[in-house]
């Protein structure tokens, strides 16, 4: 169970379809499960496209999970992970999202044992041929019944949205833009591609990756530093003049006290004068 052969006659692993799932027990589910690879084959994977594919998932994937944790709410980001829908061939997208679902970690995603299919779906292009991502991809994913698929052209810069009208249909309908940037109401965001990344936005708000968030956060604490060494520069200013303040009141202190001994000298000889004149005046009189 578990392994088919497609119409060119390749083998490859496969998950049981819903009917052979629901016939069923819990341990024999457990099983099928565990005997479906982890990862896929070099046959069913493109080929490596460098690092403008790689940095454009995982960008995109950094800027998400942040804001998804951020928001306490339970979203299961992947990155390349093996799909096994009921019954058909399993594949890997560059990025996945599902909605209310345990965010811990995974080798696969098997729809009949998660209990959801996926939500979101996005594939970065860089080069080669697009009829993968642009053709088959648009029809696999709606047929599947994922209500969102993304396709991020790096090479020409250029973003591509598709959606299902209604939770029953099984053809996309592609996203018209607003304003320069598609409304994603599974992601409950805005997206679009800007400065050679892709960028997620929450209203106003911009999402910003790992590295963004770090760069700003130790701009805040440079700032905070600038701050906090202009504050202690200017109370050493003020303890400095209060100190200054302090010595020329003391000076002042002990100068009107000098001239307060000099006048009660200065009063105590006059009244010795003046004694001393009175007693020469009685004598000569």
């Amino acid at each position: 169970m578990g392994w088919h052969t497609d119409e060119r006659g390749d083998a490859f692993p496969r998950a049981p379809t819903q009917e052979e799932w629901e016939a069923m027990g819990p341990e024999e589910r457990a099983r099928v499960v565990e005997s479906l690879p982890g990862e896929v084959t070099w046959d069913e994977m493109a080929m490596p496209e460098g690092d403008r594919h790689f940095q454009g998932k995982v960008q995109a994937m950094d800027a998400l999970r942040g804001y998804f944790k951020r928001q306490q709410r339970k979203v299961y980001l992947g990155a390349e992970l093996p799909i096994y829908y009921p019954g058909e061939r399993r594949f890997a997208p560059d990025l996945l999202a599902v909605l209310d679902a345990e965010p811990h970690p995974r080798q696969k995603w098997v729809v009949s044992h998660e209990g959801k299919g996926l939500d979101w779906v996005m594939e970065v292009h860089v080069g080669g041929d697009r009829k993968k991502d642009a053709e088959y991809n648009v029809r696999r994913y709606a047929r599947l019944g994922i209500p969102e698929y993304f396709i991020y052209d790096r090479a020409r810069q250029r973003l591509e949205a598709y959606q299902l009208a209604s939770p029953e249909a099984r053809t996309y309908v592609p996203m018209e833009q607003r304003q320069g940037r598609y409304v994603s109401r599974v992601l409950g965001l805005e997206v679009q591609v800007e400065e050679d990344r892709l960028r997620f936005w929450s209203g106003n708000a911009l999402l910003l990756e790992s590295e963004e968030l770090i760069a700003r956060l130790e701009g805040l604490l440079l700032g905070v530093q600038h701050r906090a060494e202009e504050e202690a520069r200017q109370l050493e200013e003020e303890v400095r003049r209060r100190e200054e303040e302090i010595q020329l009141r003391q000076q002042a202190e002990q100068q009107l006290a000098e001239e307060t001994r000099r006048r009660e000298e200065a009063e105590r000889r006059l009244s010795e004068l003046q004694a001393e004149l009175e007693r020469l005046g009685h004598r000569g009189g």
